[in-house]
């Protein structure tokens, strides 16, 4: 009994004996490749290495990066005295990941100047003038459920449940 269901994936991959030759298309271009790639922006964008690809290099040096295991974990933000008795993977912790005052460029990004507060972006905080007990039902928002009699659940002086 053969299966109905076909085990390959769709599109079927081509081989050596299903393979369909497609039609090419010639595009012609203006300039020679070695000619076009020394104009922008293909010289630019090779000419200009990410942070990645210079790191890389063979005469790349960096003095603020750790030599050795002893180095790494002296860079580490882990206090003694402050974190005592924390997980082996949060005392090694470093400052580039966590804070931004290290002083290190780590992405090809420019940090961008954080807005000035004006009137339209702070946000404002209503302070009540009276201190009310956090205790008291004054004001509070009408339920069937009251924190103050029957373990929750009350009724109106009318006999009535509170309708929310």
């Amino acid at each position: 009994m053969s299966p109905t269901r076909d085990p390959y994936p769709y599109p079927r991959y081509e081989n050596e004996n299903t393979y369909r030759v497609k039609e090419v298309q010639n595009v012609t271009y203006r300039k020679p490749t070695h000619l076009a790639q020394q104009e922008d922006p293909w010289y630019r964008l090779n000419a200009t290495p990410t942070l990645s690809s210079a790191r890389r290099e063979v005469y790349y040096h960096d003095p603020e990066a750790p030599s050795d295991s002893l180095d790494f974990h002296l860079k580490t933000l882990y206090n003694h005295h402050e974190g005592l008795l924390k997980d082996r993977n949060e005392t090694l912790f470093q400052r580039e990941t966590y804070t931004e005052n290290h002083g290190r460029i780590l992405k090809n990004r420019k940090k961008e100047p954080l807005p000035l507060e004006d009137e339209k972006t702070r946000i404002r905080e209503w302070v009540c003038p009276q201190r009310i007990s956090i205790h008291s039902i004054n004001g509070a928002i009408m339920s069937h459920h009251s924190a103050t009699t029957n373990r929750g659940y009350s009724r109106k002086k009318d006999g009535g449940y509170y309708s929310i």
